[in-house]
C-alpha cells in the first residue's frame, strides 16, 4: 500500500492533498491490531506494533491534524509561544516529528481557570509536545482498553456518561443485597498520581522515555521553572489516559472479581467515572 503522502527531510508536503481516509483508516487498522494482541496477551506482537504505530507516517499526519485543527486549544500556544495555523508549518512539523527518537520535551505553561470553589490549575504543553502525545496515545491506549476494568467510563473512547448511569441503575436494583452507597470524589486527581507506581504500571511500552520525560518536565509561572514530583499536567493531551492507567485495579483492590462465564462476584460494586471533560489543549 502506497502511504497517503510522504514525509522525508527533502520533501515539501502538500498538506491539502494528503488522502485523509487513508489516515485514518490506517491509523485505526493499527489500534485494532494493537488492542487484539493485547486482548490474547501477546506482549511481543503488542510491542512491536507499538513501535510500528510510533514510526508510522499516518500516525504523525493524524496527530498533527488533530492539535492543530480539530482539538479546542488549537490557537493555544506553550512556552514557546508558537502555534502552528498554515498547511506549510503542519506540514514542516509532520517532517520534524517524524524524527520521533530527536524529540525533546518541554515544561508545560501553567495557566489556571476558574471553577466553583477558587481556581484550577492547568498545564499547557507546547503545540509540538501534544502532537506526540498524540502519537504515543494512538500506541499506548488501545493495550490499555483491551485491559481497562469494565466499570471505568471516565476518559475512554465509545464510553460516556449514559453508559455510566445504565450500570448505576443495573447495580442499584431494588432486589440487591447491598444496604448502602458511597459517593466519593479524588480530590486533585491529575496532581496526586504518584510517578513511580504509574511509569512501573507503563512496563517496557517502547516510548517510556518520552512518558517519564513528561512526567519531569515541571511547569513555568511567571518566568519560574518549578519541579513537578507527582501528578500531570491536566491539559495535556494523554493526561486523561495516564489518569485511567493509574486508577487501574480498583476493583481489584475492593476484592471484586469475575468467573469465567462473566458473572461478578464481590461484596462491593464500583463504578468509576470522571464527573467532566478534560480540558485539552
Amino acid at each position: 500500500m502506497q502511504p497517503a503522502a510522504n514525509v522525508t527531510s527533502g520533501d515539501v508536503l502538500d498538506w491539502h492533498a494528503i488522502d485523509w481516509k487513508r489516515v485514518y483508516r490506517t491509523v485505526k487498522n493499527l489500534r485494532q491490531r494493537i488492542f487484539r494482541a493485547s486482548r490474547e496477551g501477546d506482549l511481543h506482537r503488542v510491542r512491536s506494533l507499538q513501535r510500528l504505530m510510533l514510526r508510522c507516517t499516518a500516525n504523525v499526519m493524524e496527530s498533527v491534524r488533530r492539535v492543530t485543527q480539530v482539538n479546542q486549544g488549537k490557537m493555544t500556544a506553550g512556552v514557546d509561544q508558537v502555534v502552528t495555523t498554515t498547511p506549510e508549518e503542519r506540514g514542516a512539523l509532520c517532517r520534524k516529528l517524524h524524527q520521533l527518537e530527536l524529540h525533546k520535551v518541554h515544561p508545560v505553561r501553567r495557566v489556571y481557570i476558574p471553577k466553583k470553589k477558587g481556581q484550577r490549575p492547568l498545564g499547557i504543553p507546547t503545540i509540538e509536545d501534544r502532537c506526540v502525545q498524540a502519537m504515543v496515545k494512538n500506541a499506548l491506549e488501545p493495550f490499555w482498553e483491551a485491559r481497562f476494568e469494565g466499570i471505568s467510563y471516565g476518559f475512554r473512547p465509545g464510553r460516556g456518561c449514559h453508559d455510566a448511569i445504565e450500570k448505576v441503575l443495573r447495580v442499584a436494583r431494588p432486589n440487591t443485597t447491598r444496604p448502602w452507597v458511597l459517593d466519593a470524589d479524588i480530590e486533585g486527581a491529575f496532581d496526586n498520581i504518584g510517578h513511580t507506581a504509574l511509569v512501573k504500571a507503563i512496563g517496557h511500552f517502547p516510548a517510556r522515555e518520552l512518558l517519564k520525560q513528561w512526567l519531569k518536565a515541571g511547569y513555568m509561572e511567571e518566568d519560574m521553572w518549578h519541579a513537578t514530583d507527582a501528578g500531570v499536567p491536566q491539559g495535556g493531551v494523554i493526561s486523561p489516559l495516564l489518569l485511567n492507567v493509574a486508577l487501574h485495579g480498583m476493583e481489584q483492590a475492593l476484592g471484586s472479581y469475575y468467573t469465567p462465564g462473566g458473572t461478578f462476584r464481590g461484596k462491593y460494586a464500583l463504578i468509576r467515572y470522571a464527573d467532566g471533560t478534560p480540558v485539552q489543549a
